[in-house]
């Protein structure tokens, strides 16, 4: 009725491409394209992380065995890090050429170093590392006196309780006994009386 002989002759003519369908083609393009520029940007994060934990294999080596406070590793994520313990870690910066020695404390983040040489961060991380070893024995020196001093008090308040039971225990003993005489004084002095 009202256009259908014009439909249906759009109909059989192949549809052109609207300006919408183009730029949308063209958007999907372009992500395409920045979707892949992501990936070789986080592949590229990832191999110089991974150049860096190399690196800093001489350095872990040193470390005896029996200390466990590293745990180090790179991980994948949607930013690469190089974790040297639970609360340190390297990142790229921004510019994606620099690498970054961060640690997390209860203040919020704190830079350690920041630098596109490998070898000035295998410094700073070989200072961290030294330096929570020093904190970690010193702790230990601490708890090892601290219980050392614990143990002198708790020998010494057993020992002071110990002295309050014996004399508690003669005392109890001397009442029964004193009770016990008596009673059986009262009883000699009943038997007698009759």
């Amino acid at each position: 009725m009202w256009g259908r002989k014009r439909k249906a002759a759009e109909d059989t003519a192949p549809p052109e491409p609207t300006a919408l369908k183009e730029a949308i083609r063209q958007a999907r393009i372009e992500t395409a394209d920045r979707t892949s520029v992501v990936v070789e940007l986080r592949d590229a994060e990832l191999a110089r992380l991974e150049l860096l934990n190399e690196a800093l294999d001489p350095l872990f080596n040193d470390i005896p065995p029996d200390i466990d406070l590293f745990d180090r590793g790179v991980s994948r994520g949607d930013q690469p890090r190089l974790w040297i313990d639970v609360v340190a870690h390297v990142v790229m910066a921004r510019d994606k050429r620099q690498y970054r020695f961060v640690q997390d404390t209860r203040y919020g983040r704190k830079v350690l170093a920041e630098s596109a040489d490998i070898p000035r961060v295998v410094d700073a991380v070989t200072h961290y590392v030294a330096t929570r070893m020093v904190e970690r024995s010193r702790a230990l020196a601490e708890d090892s006196a601290a219980q050392a001093v614990e143990l002198r008090n708790t020998m010494r308040s057993v020992a002071r309780r110990s002295r309050w039971r014996w004399l508690w225990m003669f005392l109890f003993g001397l009442a029964v006994g004193g009770a016990s005489l008596f009673a059986a004084l009262w009883v000699a002095a009943s038997n007698l009386a009759r």
